[in-house]
């Protein structure tokens, strides 16, 4: 099941599915198409049981658009996402059983190490929650990724250990971020910047999303259980942590917000109607709870239900007393730059997928690569990259990219939003020598030992697919691919 889709997520179409924020995930979700029927099973895994919600959750943070959605009862796709889905579900399964595990101070030292997140060699708060702001990703998603991502490679490096490897697959490494590589290139971005969305195309694009633009605002009640409110002391004591565990099973018990409030005599605090951006119907933004608590208050699935939440070694009591829903209309500034960033985003994936399905027929040669340059008014530009580092003019990603290519070969090189499109020509490419003694060699062997991991992760692929008894709900499967 996990090699399934290989071929799949090889393809540009493929990364571009996954990796562009179309406008359904960006409108608050895929609609009521799986908020109901949490007990829906869609596929079994020994004993554990995965739901619909679960499943269609995974869909949604891939983005369909409309078109693909209809397709989806005339091709393979959702069957291959299903596998996908199902694959990364063992190999979670594998991770607990092999014993592998990523407490909350690893992961954060992942994250405050990471450069893309530092400013002045620190980490940078700010520089963190813009990317989860421009990426559209929450914190928990995005840390709940990094530690999966890290997870899989320690399962790598437990399967690769004993593993002793040849000085060609270390240099081969090597060479892959150090060479001097010649290229001549045309940066298209000049190009896409000045492309223009016309009124027609947003108001289509509108009309054809409409049922997706939809805003619950919520009213919730919610109080921080401090020991002076439930035991009139200072201590976090054991008297204290008794009524935290008797609020519990009083909410085990069905008990009601109002009467967990009135026997312990607590006030809470008033949130009246507002959206999970914290803003209320005016686009007023209320700022008095912090922002971490408030999305973990609001994400609550069910009203009238007290819930306990313990968030930084506090606990909160919180109810939501009501759900709005409120269509948006194109008259929102909001949704008309969304609307017209995600156009623009869309022309550049076409302009892109038309160049590169001219160069995988072979038509796109030197000739054509000066006539594209005269008739876009693109300057050709000469470069040599010296290093991995050497980062002047691309980023270190599209470096290794480049470095990839091999002499007369022309590719399409972006960054992973889009924002940085060329058309790379490799003319001349002149390889280092290697050194046992660089003080790098240990990170390099690494690395390659890691890609024979790899490697050896397709064959345990096939085996840990036997070992779990995989069983999925084609009724269930079917009635999704016939309502999204």
């Amino acid at each position: 099941m996990l090699t399934s889709i290989t071929k799949l997520t090889k393809s540009f179409l493929f990364k571009v599915l996954i990796g562009i924020i179309i406008l359904p995930f960006v409108f608050w979700g895929m609609g009521d198409v799986f908020r109901s029927g949490n007990q829906n099973v869609i596929v079994t895994i020994d004993n554990e049981k995965v739901s619909a919600q679960s499943f269609a959750e995974y869909v949604n943070r891939l983005n369909l658009n409309e078109q693909q959605r209809n397709n989806l009862t005339k091709t393979d796709l959702l069957d291959r996402i299903l596998s996908d889905y199902i694959g990364k579900k063992i190999i979670a399964l594998e991770i607990v059983d092999q014993g592998i595990n990523l407490n909350n101070k690893s992961l954060k030292e992942i994250i405050v190490n990471d450069k893309v997140f530092q400013k002045d060699n620190k980490f940078s708060r700010t520089k963190y929650e813009k990317f989860l702001l421009e990426s559209s990703l929450s914190a928990p998603l995005f840390e709940q990724n990094i530690s999966e991502q890290e997870k899989k490679r320690q399962l790598l490096t437990f399967l690769s250990k004993g593993i002793s490897l040849p000085d060609y697959l270390i240099e081969k490494e090597y060479a892959s971020e150090n060479q001097v590589k010649t290229i001549k290139y045309l940066q298209l971005d000049n190009l896409y910047k000045d492309y223009s969305v016309s009124e027609k195309e947003i108001k289509k694009t509108y009309e054809e999303n409409k049922k997706f633009l939809i805003q619950d605002f919520k009213e919730i009640n919610y109080v921080e259980l401090l020991p002076n409110n439930l035991t009139g002391q200072k201590e976090y004591n054991k008297s204290y942590f008794k009524k935290i565990d008797e609020i519990e099973n009083n909410i085990l018990d069905n008990m009601k917000m109002s009467d967990i409030l009135k026997e312990y005599n607590l006030s809470p605090k008033v949130i009246k109607k507002v959206n999970i951006q914290r803003k209320d119907k005016t686009g007023k933004e209320i700022v008095e709870v912090n922002k971490e608590l408030f999305t973990e208050i609001f994400n609550s699935k069910n009203i009238n239900e007290p819930k306990l939440t313990n968030l930084n070694n506090k606990f909160y009591l919180s109810v939501i007393l009501s759900v709005e829903k409120i269509s948006r209309s194109l008259e929102d500034k909001e949704i008309k730059e969304t609307i017209i960033s995600q156009l623009k985003l869309k022309h550049i994936i076409d302009s892109n997928t038309k160049i590169i399905k001219e160069m995988s027929k072979g038509n796109f040669k030197k000739e054509q690569f000066q006539n594209f340059s005269k008739d876009k008014k693109l300057e050709i530009k000469n470069a040599i990259i010296k290093n991995i580092k050497d980062e002047i003019i691309f980023k270190s990603d599209m470096i290794k990219e480049i470095f990839k290519m091999n002499d007369g070969e022309f590719q399409l090189i972006t960054n992973s939003l889009l924002t940085q499109n060329y058309i790379i020509y490799s003319e001349k490419t002149e390889e280092l020598a290697f050194d046992k003694n660089n003080k790098d060699y240990e990170q390099y062997k690494a690395r390659a030992k890691l890609n024979i991991a790899n490697q050896i992760y397709t064959d345990y692929d096939k085996t840990v697919n036997n070992k779990y008894d995989v069983k999925i709900n084609e009724k269930v499967l079917n009635r999704i691919k016939n309502t999204l």
